[in-house]
């Protein structure tokens, strides 16, 4: 008789796991770039998906191409900058979906070159409200609701300059190290209560804010990496699910580089 354990002769495929199955991600500045290709990513892995940006963010496109991929996704108007805002985006989540799994802390904005003993104060203390100041919003308001039901994951966006000094860049080069100090607190803090927190430290990605710079000054930064390119939204993408699932498990307050070489 034919074992039966034998009784196919060609391979059977793997059947793939869904890393974020059912979870519920709450994404800020999911609208474009690399929040948009962690919406995406996260889509695919099974979650459930919130894209936090804007009022005025063009966010019909993305919509449409999360509907048909996740099993459940949502837009929630967000402006980080805002106190009051990040809490009703948070607890709108919530009531659509009972719960809030996974948090990636994104939204920020860049600034201009300069130096800092000219520099004008409100240009300072914008680039520190929504970089710095809006991830503290963000990661009390997420905290709360993990507090309540158990345990959660953030993931915060630093960036390399969160780790050196990105020259003529001194307030986003502050907020950045701010990312990091924060995202080692929560991690300090919170672990007994099952609460996981990382960063993410990218270089210069290829995204369509990225696009509108100088063709010189683009070139000098794939001159400045050793592998000679930008790097990808999808391969943050992909760094980002690693931290939000069970695959990092044991991570807890890291920062994962994701820069070409540039740090070497």
């Amino acid at each position: 008789m034919e074992n039966p354990i034998f009784a196919s002769a060609y391979p059977v495929a793997p059947v793939r796991l869904r890393r974020l199955a059912d979870k519920v991600v709450f994404i800020t500045g999911g609208n474009a770039g690399i929040g948009k290709a962690c919406a995406l990513q996260a889509a695919r892995e099974g979650a459930r998906v919130v894209i936090a940006d804007l009022a005025n963010s063009a966010h019909e496109e993305t919509m449409r191409e999360l509907s048909e991929i996740a099993s459940a996704a949502l837009f929630v108007p967000i402006d980080v900058a805002s106190s009051a805002s990040v809490k009703a985006a948070v607890e709108a989540t919530v009531a659509q979906f009972g719960r809030l799994d996974i948090a990636l802390n994104n939204a920020g904005i860049g600034g201009p070159y300069g130096g800092i003993h000219d520099m004008d104060d409100a240009v300072w203390q914008r680039i520190i409200d929504v970089n710095l100041t809006g991830q503290f919003y963000c990661v009390k308001y997420e905290l709360q609701q993990f507090l309540k039901q158990g345990g959660g994951v953030i993931v915060n966006m630093a960036s390399l300059a969160g780790l050196k000094a990105e020259h003529g860049l001194a307030p986003y080069t502050a907020a950045k190290h701010g990312v990091l100090g924060l995202t080692q607190n929560i991690a300090v803090q919170y672990a007994e209560q099952r609460i996981r927190a990382n960063a993410i430290c990218p270089y210069y990605i290829d995204t369509p804010l990225l696009a509108q710079a100088p063709a010189a000054i683009r070139q000098s930064w794939i001159d400045g990496t050793p592998m000679k390119r930008l790097g990808l939204p999808d391969e943050i993408a992909k760094a980002f699910i690693y931290l939000a699932s069970d695959d990092s498990s044991y991570c807890n307050g890291t920062q994962l580089v994701i820069d070409g070489g540039a740090m070497c």
